[in-house]
């Protein structure tokens, strides 16, 4: 039942026949949880608390990054620092006082995704990463939760809803992740600051229409945005039947690739201490590297597996990229072919040095 308050609040949305009184108070008996309070998810978040979905979860254990407020809005710079999904809920809650969140501020793992996801309706998907998408898309199929899909790609964007309605899943679509490193992060290749803007906000339309029952809602159908052109397609895929899904991995990071070798990190800050011990090896671009480096041996990524030979033993080595993510898959490569070497990786690469 609405307030009158909530009555006023909502008024441009009741006044539309397709929603209603009985729409509206359909979204305020719902539950969505967000995955992600960054790119994706600030645009998720902002517009399900204004059109007044109930009760709302954000599961983030990040922190307000100075690079991040290029794109994504909920946050200032007096925010850097702090918890994105804290930070997040206190913005929000200013936007609408009527909207309930509760807050997690832990990463997504195996051990407590089911728990989570329990409490909610629909699970919205706004992470950058291809292990949570699969243990995101695993536990929605074991709840029989509708999974509300985003990525983003430099210039372009896809949307589509997994797991409805015994509809297809993530699986279905895309049955083994990419080889580890084949698609670089945001924080490797960047991404035009408007484009987390745009699918975010057909996320969050996806999640309206499927609590609403308005619309087509995007099952079976992968939708593809371009920001240059901004050309849209639509794609249909159908159930793999012979996917089935009873019980989480127990690492997603191993299936996917991430991680194959026990992997030592090292804080920005404790190098920029402790230089003087450690070898530096750059496995950015060269462009990268002219732009902003700490010296050291430069090989990029691809050209590592010939030249590991050129690497010395004599102190341990620090391998940085810009985000942690490059710097990890060469530390796989060296260690192929070096076993006598000490490798760490720059945690969160340069961004955090």
């Amino acid at each position: 039942m609405l307030t009158s308050e909530e009555n006023i609040q909502y008024s441009r949305h009741i006044l539309l026949e397709e929603i209603g009184i009985e729409g509206q108070e359909k979204l305020k008996s719902a539950k969505v949880l967000v995955i992600g309070a960054g790119g994706l998810g600030c645009p998720i978040l902002q517009y399900l608390t204004a059109v007044g979905v109930g009760t709302i979860g954000i599961v983030d254990d990040d922190e307000v990054d100075q690079t991040n407020l290029q794109r994504q809005i909920l946050y200032t710079v007096d925010d850097i620092g702090r918890s994105k999904a804290a930070v997040a809920s206190e913005r929000l809650s200013r936007l609408n006082p009527f909207v309930f969140f509760k807050v997690f501020e832990e990463k997504l793992e195996v051990d407590n995704a089911l728990d989570l996801f329990s409490g909610y309706d629909i699970i919205v998907d706004g992470s950058d990463n291809f292990p949570t998408r699969y243990l995101v898309n695993d536990a929605c199929i074991i709840a029989d939760k509708p999974l509300v899909f985003g990525s983003i790609f430099k210039f372009q964007g896809q949307v589509s809803v997994f797991n409805y309605n015994q509809g297809p899943t993530y699986r279905c679509l895309f049955p083994v992740p990419p080889k580890s490193g084949a698609v670089p992060n945001c924080s490797d290749i960047g991404v035009l600051g408007v484009l987390p803007g745009i699918i975010g906000s057909l996320q969050a339309n996806e999640v309206i229409k499927i609590i609403t029952g308005v619309g087509e809602v995007l099952k079976g159908k992968l939708l593809y945005f371009d920001a240059l052109t901004l050309q849209q397609q639509i794609l249909s895929f159908k159930k793999n039947q012979d996917i089935e899904i009873y019980e989480l991995e127990e690492d997603y990071e191993f299936f996917c690739g991430v991680h194959s070798i026990k992997l030592q990190e090292i804080s920005g800050v404790d190098l920029k201490e402790n230089k003087d011990n450690y070898h530096i090896l750059d496995v950015r671009s060269l462009k990268e590297f002219n732009d902003f480096n700490i010296g050291g041996t430069h090989i990029p990524l691809e050209m590592l597996i010939h030249r590991t030979s050129e690497l010395n033993n004599k102190k341990p080595i620090v391998v940085c990229c810009q985000s942690g993510l490059r710097s990890k898959k060469a530390i796989e490569i060296i260690s192929e072919y070096r076993k006598d070497l000490d490798l760490f990786n720059l945690k969160n690469g340069f961004s955090s040095y």
